[in-house]
């Protein structure tokens, strides 16, 4: 059984940062990518930035420049620093492990409220 447990999110205003971790545990495979979604209110669920085992990584066009995902191998833990946070970023951030390019064949964490006020 894979477990992940996020943390970071909270109230930020905009312009702001925030530091998202996700850990994760039980029988993990080495070639899972981990990767960071979110969820706005009514709105479709959107991938904001994935990092493969060896280090490559994609951003979703919106986040691109401001947001920055890293990952900790040896502990099995995925960041997201996210910068110069507008309105439009706040959502439910949700973490992930899964086959690359495959999200929804993956595990998914319980979701991070982040929102940013104006």
């Amino acid at each position: 059984q894979v477990q992940l447990v996020e943390s970071g999110g909270g109230l930020v205003q905009a312009g702001g940062s925030l530091r998202l971790s996700c850990a994760a545990s039980g029988s993990i495979f080495s070639i899972n990518a981990m990767g960071w979604y979110r969820q706005a209110l009514g709105k479709q669920r959107e991938s904001v930035a994935v990092i493969t085992n060896g280090g490559m990584t994609a951003y979703g066009d919106s986040v691109k420049g401001r947001f920055t995902i890293s990952r900790d191998n040896p502990n099995n833990t995925v960041y997201l620093q996210m910068n110069t946070l507008k309105p439009e970023d706040t959502a439910v951030y949700y973490c992930a492990l899964h086959p690359p390019g495959w999200p929804d064949r993956g595990y998914w964490g319980q979701g991070t409220q982040v929102t940013v006020s104006s």
